[in-house]
């Protein structure tokens, strides 16, 4: 549920917000930061896939060593359909492209999805600046501890905290200096206490949000 990242073992570390299919604009923002792959490490956020138009080039970002990520709920919703679950949820998610796919292209990105349910829910990176905490939707707790068990689905789902804070009504989650979290489409990255919110909407059009933490 938890892995951890030595922010002394980059050069650079970056966080993106749901990515979403949107490959070539992941890789048109990266070299807008001269990333390096050797000696940077990119962190997202979660929801790799669905909506956009370059859904299996996402999910084999799982394969690279300077990437990383949280699981999201979208991740979520295609691993419980290869588990036999009902494919309402996720086709109604932006998951049709998955089912369009021939048995080529359906052998290749099985593997991806079912390794995505390896993907921490939460990770925690240590860098000079501070402790930043990494997770989709929420961390469901007013303090974070490494380990403490947590609600999976609150952390791949929930909204309630956001929705608070849009009302003005904000606290500082405990334990860490920063919380960043995707999942719910904003027009424009929003910080509330100690909780950064960065996904901007990318499959919709707008930018892909990135920010350097190291």
């Amino acid at each position: 549920m938890y892995h951890k990242i030595s922010g002394s073992e980059y050069r650079r570390i970056f966080v993106v917000g749901d990515i979403h299919g949107c490959y070539k604009k992941l890789m048109s923002t990266l070299d807008s930061v001269q990333f390096e792959r050797d000696v940077d490490l990119l962190v997202s956020v979660g929801d790799l896939a669905d909506r956009g138009p370059q859904n299996i080039e996402c999910y084999e970002l799982l394969n690279a060593d300077w990437f990383r990520a949280v699981r999201g709920n979208h991740e979520q919703m295609a691993i419980d359909v290869l588990a036999g679950g009902a494919i309402d949820t996720w086709l109604a998610n932006g998951g049709r492209w998955f089912f369009l796919l021939d048995n080529t292209k359906r052998l290749l990105v099985e593997p991806l999805i079912k390794r995505a349910e390896r993907l921490p829910l939460v990770i925690e990176i240590t860098t000079e600046q501070g402790k930043y905490i990494i997770a989709h939707a929420d961390y469901p707790s007013d303090e974070y501890q490494y380990d403490k068990p947590i609600s999976e689905q609150m952390a791949l789902w929930n909204r309630k905290r956001l929705n608070a804070a849009m009302k003005g009504e904000s606290e500082v989650i405990l334990g860490a200096d920063k919380f960043i979290f995707g999942h719910t489409p904003l027009v424009k990255p929003l910080l509330f206490k100690n909780q950064l919110y960065i996904d901007t909407g990318a499959v919709f059009g707008n930018k892909l949000t990135i920010i350097q933490i190291q």
